[in-house]
């Protein structure tokens, strides 16, 4: 298997970029929780010394080993979170938006560079589109966008696990399916409606078409 490398990094530090960060996001199509976002950026010459790629592709374990040594390795990292209640006032893009927005300014350090996994993000100060790339599948090409996209399931993980375990909560399931809309997911809504911790138009383009719309 073919794991992201440094081409697209190496490429704009030759062109005199000096902080070149990749940013993805996780939890963008689940039924339950928030958007995050994550942002990673390396030194020139590191070493990757564990298993960095598209975070869909690890396992749970291989993400935390990765996790850990990003943090500890990486020149600078951040975190972002669009709520729920973002989602559902904003919409899933400009909510996604807000996450990367945020993961971004939560380093605390001048980026010159955003390499992204398939889009452009509007907005962010100092980095027009000339100083962003938008890469299709950039997790699994740039070593960068996987890190983020690590840090930020790992993240993400932890928090819906940390949700689930709430009594109120547990019937949902998110411990296991972190908010995504399985099939266990899907049944306890049925039977026991959403919560505040729900995307409410996810719910309701999806009951809709179950013709159970009497839960929103």
């Amino acid at each position: 298997m073919t794991l992201p490398d440094f081409y697209f990094e190496k490429q704009l530090s030759a062109k005199g970029h000096k902080l070149i960060a990749g940013v993805d996001e996780v939890g963008r199509g689940c039924f339950a929780g928030p958007v995050v976002a994550g942002v990673v950026v390396f030194a020139p010459k590191t070493k990757i010394a564990v298993k960095i790629n598209d975070s869909k592709k690890l396992t749970a374990k291989q993400r935390e080993l990765s996790d850990k040594w990003i943090r500890k390795n990486a020149l600078a990292w951040g975190i972002g979170e669009a709520s729920v209640s973002q989602i559902n006032r904003l919409g899933i893009k400009k909510a996604t938006e807000i996450a990367f927005r945020k993961a971004i300014k939560s380093i605390g350090r001048e980026i010159d560079y955003l390499l992204i996994d398939a889009f452009y993000i509007p907005h962010v100060l100092g980095l027009r589109r000339r100083n962003q790339k938008a890469i299709i599948k950039g997790d699994t090409k740039s070593v960068s966008i996987a890190a983020a996209s690590i840090i930020a399931k790992v993240h993400r993980d932890k928090l819906m696990q940390k949700l689930g375990s709430e009594a109120k909560f547990r019937k949902y399931g998110w411990n296991k399916n972190k908010g995504y809309g399985t099939n266990e997911h899907q049944k306890a809504i049925k039977k026991h409606g959403s919560t505040k911790h729900h995307r409410k138009l996810w719910i309701k383009t999806w009951l809709s078409k179950s013709s159970s719309s009497r839960f929103l």
